[in-house]
């Protein structure tokens, strides 16, 4: 390979085209034309002696010479950014740039929602690109630069990645205003005796944590209703005379509509982490983006 025929935007042209593994999309995230970029991958071609990419059904496939170079390669120019970011300074008043955030849509609604509105006072020139949580892929998401932070519980925060906790949350009951049954305070009786809404991620699930709580004291409840998302429990609660156990931050501001009640037993709750990348580690911008959310979860 003839490296002095190599400058730092085919390198950088390389390493989107790995990651996209189309030109088209590479093209679109490189403000470059298709023609340009096939261009560029041609001479790259030429240089590194290796087809590198190569038509597919869908997109193109990384040889295995572009796999070995994908890795190193995306590291030495996140290591490039990072030297450049660190010399110029950050300012969030001043500073233009994209954060990559995965979260479920719980830690969406309840952290990154809040920290938003707040952030477009502090630093006007931050995107923030929420994605869904894909805890499988995180790890190689984070490796490819996809995702810059992740939210997650602690349990399921990849080994490859640092992780800090930044939350705890509990449950709650919650039930609507003037429910027939139920009136400031809900029994293990009352609690058993309602239909319930349930939330099951991945869907079709009518058990959780509750109902484990529950067997310990040899009661069950009557589940009729499994949603794939907390967000919309609580608006199924208000229009029925369902009972829900939610998290307490997304029953926190509903409650005009809602009874939010102690749970009759305890109900194991859950921590919320922050998930990142080494190659993130010393980024001047993601570690003020970092401490930024990390003081605002510790305030909400």
């Amino acid at each position: 390979m003839d490296s002095s025929r190599l400058d730092l935007n085919l390198l950088v042209a390389l390493d989107v085209l790995l990651a996209e593994r189309n030109v088209t999309r590479a093209a679109r995230r490189l403000n470059l034309s298709q023609p340009a970029l096939s261009a560029q991958l041609q001479r790259l071609r030429e240089i590194v002696g290796d087809p590198l990419l190569l038509p597919a059904q869908r997109g193109m496939t990384p040889t295995r010479r572009a796999l070995e170079l994908q890795a190193p390669l995306h590291e030495a120019l996140e290591g490039v950014r990072a030297v450049l970011a660190a010399g110029a300074g950050f300012d969030p008043e001043t500073a233009e740039m994209t954060v990559a955030v995965a979260a479920s849509d719980y830690v969406q609604y309840a952290l990154l929602m809040p920290l938003a509105f707040q952030l477009r006072r502090e630093a006007p020139g931050v995107r923030l690109a929420w994605r869904a949580l894909d805890s499988a892929q995180l790890a190689d998401q984070a490796e490819r630069g996809d995702v810059d932070l992740a939210f997650m519980t602690p349990e399921t925060a990849p080994d490859r990645l640092r992780s800090r906790k930044v939350l705890d949350e509990r449950y709650v009951v919650i039930v609507r205003r003037k429910h027939p049954l139920v009136s400031r305070a809900i029994s293990l009786d009352q609690l058993c005796a309602l239909d319930h809404v349930v939330v099951s991620p991945r869907g079709g699930g009518f058990a959780g944590a509750t109902d484990a709580a529950l067997a310990a004291h040899g009661r069950e409840r009557r589940v009729v209703l499994s949603v794939p998302s907390f967000l919309m429990v609580p608006e199924i609660v208000a229009r029925s005379d369902m009972a829900a156990l939610v998290p307490e931050r997304v029953a926190g501001d509903r409650a005009g509509r809602l009874q939010i009640l102690t749970p009759p037993v305890p109900v194991s709750g859950f921590a919320i982490a922050m998930v990142w990348h080494d190659r993130t580690a010393r980024h001047p911008a993601l570690t003020w983006f970092r401490d930024r959310a990390r003081a605002f979860a510790a305030g909400i």
